[in-house]
């Protein structure tokens, strides 16, 4: 059924709030969502009657505690089709998960001379934790352009896959740009060389359904704060074949099968990777926000996310001496703008007074501003209790902005 955004954003108490005696117009979406009731409950719920270590006890709590854990093993696993629960690895997040690859990975499969491809668009966390292993490994780092509408250049990227290649680690959607890469194709192209893929998809999950054996790509990282869950707990997803054969990310307990002085032995799937106390409480809210998710659906979270898109770019193009900052065939959920004559911060700080909250700045994403030769981007990120109303609220601040600076 379509949304209803006055019905459905009584289930977000945040969206009450008052900035400067204004309500709040939240825009901030691709930094994090606002959080469900129902994601509230589940963790309130979880510390008033659950709350217990799981895998460790032989009691009540523990039992019970182990069998939602799993449980909602079973849910991620469901909601990104992964074909076993063990392929599914909780971790703080994309950031975590990227750095487990990153770290795994090249210490096992990279060699000095080797090469990582990323993109040009990617998130500092899909950036940095490359450079540090193709620094440990004397591999390197190359980076697949973009044009100037913020798309891949696919010919480019043909050309670089190539025998030292890797691994592939890119970005299904840019938090900056809001483009959609053409993953499939992406990873079609390097699995035709024996390079296995890595794709962030932590702006995704929000916006469309995710299908990892149709993308057949070999890790998939996703955050649970994006997708109106609790910050602090993401999923990292890797094809069984790739996680039996990388070492550990980090030791400790649950992650061992036997402990001696002399030799210790790894426990098997997930748990390998899964080393230390759970955050159960998060998982479990993940899970919630996933249902919450699921019971909107998809097709209408895009559709009606796409129609605020193309609304408020065309609200948008109405203003003077505006320029906005990707521009690709295939977006979602995210405009980034800037007035050619006033400071992205100057812009965003005068929203923030009259009750609206946007991203301003690099957005974790320098190179693309280095790209395009700016300080940075004013940012409006889209989810699913946003309305043309708070547009329309917007515009009429951003039409403020444009009298005051002349």
């Amino acid at each position: 059924m379509p949304i209803h955004t006055d019905t459905l954003r009584k289930a977000f108490p945040i969206l009450e709030t008052k900035v400067n005696g204004r309500p709040l117009v939240y825009f901030d979406n691709a930094a994090t969502t606002q959080k469900p009731v129902s994601v509230l409950e589940r963790l309130r719920n979880y510390y008033e009657r659950e709350n217990s270590n799981i895998h460790r006890g032989a009691h009540f709590l523990s039992q019970q505690a182990t069998d939602a854990y799993e449980g909602a093993s079973k849910t991620m696993q469901s909601f990104i089709n992964a074909k076993h629960t063990h392929e599914v690895i909780f971790t703080r997040g994309t950031t975590e998960s990227i750095n487990l690859v990153a770290h795994s990975f090249c210490s096992k499969f990279v060699k000095a001379g080797d090469e990582i491809l990323i993109s040009a668009m990617e998130h500092h966390s899909n950036i940095v934790p490359w450079q540090i292993a193709c620094r440990e490994k004397q591999a390197e780092l190359k980076v697949i352009p973009m044009d100037e509408q913020g798309e891949l250049c696919m010919d480019a990227y043909r050309d670089m896959l190539g025998e030292k290649s890797r691994l592939v680690a890119i970005t299904h959607v840019s938090n900056a740009l809001g483009t959609v890469n053409p993953v499939k194709e992406m990873v079609g192209l390097a699995h035709e060389k024996n390079i296995p893929v890595m794709i962030d998809g932590a702006q995704a999950t929000p916006h469309m359904a995710v299908d990892v054996q149709e993308l057949d790509c070999d890790f998939y990282c996703f955050s649970g704060h994006k997708m109106y869950g609790p910050m602090g707990v993401g999923v990292l997803y890797g094809k069984e074949a790739w996680l039996n054969q990388m070492p550990p990310y980090q030791s400790g307990g649950e992650m061992i099968r036997e402990v001696g002085f002399k030799k210790t032995t790894y426990n098997e799937l997930p748990f390998k990777f899964e080393a230390g106390t759970p955050n159960v409480a998060d998982v479990l809210g993940m899970e919630t926000a996933i249902q919450f998710i699921l019971k909107l659906g998809h097709q209408h979270i895009s559709a009606h996310e796409n129609d605020l898109l193309h609304y408020a770019t065309g609200q948008l193009k109405q203003l003077d001496n505006i320029r906005f900052v990707g521009t690709a065939a295939q977006r979602t959920s995210v405009v980034s703008f800037l007035f050619e004559d006033i400071h992205p911060y100057d812009t965003g700080t005068i929203l923030d007074k009259l009750g609206i909250a946007v991203r301003t700045g690099h957005h974790c994403a320098q190179p693309i501003m280095d790209f395009y030769q700016i300080p940075g981007t004013v940012r409006i990120s889209l989810a699913v209790y946003n309305t043309r109303r708070e547009i329309d609220v917007c515009m009429d601040a951003l039409t403020r902005v444009r009298e005051m600076f002349g």
